[in-house]
């Protein structure tokens, strides 16, 4: 009943949020007016509803809630509390095929970046894959090495071509890395939202592996888990769908970081719950991320990368300070 109450609330307030983000802006509306905005479809306010207001909320829900949710599995399987979805150098590779796609003018050709980012991803999660397997078997550890210093490789690669490349292009390339909710198909934002429930989905089935790989590989194995196969599933879950984000919203980060540890605090780590709190916290947190991205300098706009890593990392400080309490994974 504890649980049932509290992840009621949070999709309560997911809700509210979501309505509140489609109403303030730099033009405002109020909640009555928008079933008449809706019905008007030649009215200004209608264009900003639908196709700026609406698609950026849903991006939001399905980004914060998908990057969130692998955060909690990755930080489950490695049993480390700093791992996000980035750690394993996927965000490094999306940056190095788009910035190849500017610099050598592919992005020019009618090819979406998104499609650049996504296959700069999948580069690097077959990388990190293959090179950590060894005698048919995953080494966590090594995995995660391997994606930390792919990732120190991406940087310095991204750095070499950005030195290589005027002004108009490297301000692409910054703009990109800074994370953008600004994606205009509309196709692209309802088909994210819909691979993200479904992911949300599929990752509540191994709930049940997942609690028992908190006491440690070994003793899971005891158990009758086949941790070889459940790690290298939830690896291509979680970076796929990792990969999905950064491909349409460029490089967003420490909600995957941030926004688990924050669920953890407030409805425990049993898996089955722990999962949809963390995609629910992190769809609200992104949300007013977006928000506050749009209002604080209004009529112009912050990047939204910088809000989640300014206000996200003050507000986890705090918490963790105020209540003096560590992070913890089991």
């Amino acid at each position: 009943m504890k649980y049932t109450l509290m992840l009621s609330i949070s999709a309560l307030l997911l809700v509210l949020s979501s309505l509140f983000s489609l109403v303030i802006g730099e033009v405002p509306f109020s909640l009555a007016d928008v079933p008449s905005i809706l019905s008007d479809p030649s009215s200004m306010e209608h264009g900003i509803l639908t196709h700026i207001r609406i698609p950026r909320t849903i991006l939001a829900m399905a980004i914060g809630g998908s990057l969130s949710l692998c955060g909690v599995i990755l930080q489950g399987i490695y049993r480390n509390p700093l791992v996000e979805p980035y750690t394993l150098g996927i965000s490094g590779g999306a940056a190095v095929g788009v910035t190849l796609a500017i610099v050598t003018g592919l992005a020019m050709k009618g090819i979406p970046l998104s499609f650049f980012g996504f296959a700069g991803a999948l580069v690097t999660i077959f990388l990190v894959y293959t090179l950590s397997i060894r005698n048919n078997r995953m080494s966590t550890g090594k995995m995660l090495l391997i994606g930390v210093m792919i990732s120190f490789i991406s940087s310095s690669v991204v750095m070499l071509l950005m030195s290589l490349t005027n002004a108009e292009q490297l301000h692409g390339i910054i703009f990109w890395t800074m994370g953008s909710l600004n994606e205009t198909d509309n196709t692209v934002v309802f088909t994210l939202l819909g691979i993200s429930v479904v992911m949300l989905g599929v990752t509540i089935l191994f709930a049940v592996p997942l609690n028992a790989m908190r006491l440690g590989e070994a003793k899971a194995r005891h158990l009758g888990i086949n941790t070889t196969v459940i790690i290298r599933i939830l690896f291509i879950i979680t970076s796929l769908m990792t990969g999905s984000c950064i491909a349409v919203a460029g490089i967003i980060g420490f909600v995957g970081l941030i926004m688990p540890h924050f669920s953890r605090l407030i409805i425990g780590t049993d898996y089955r719950v722990l999962l949809p709190s963390a995609f629910l916290n992190g769809a609200i947190f992104l949300i007013w991320c977006d928000i506050l991205a749009r209002i604080i300098i209004s009529p112009n706009e912050l990047p939204i990368g910088v809000i989640t890593g300014i206000f996200g990392g003050i507000t986890f400080i705090i918490i963790l300070s105020s209540r003096r309490v560590k992070p913890r994974l089991a």
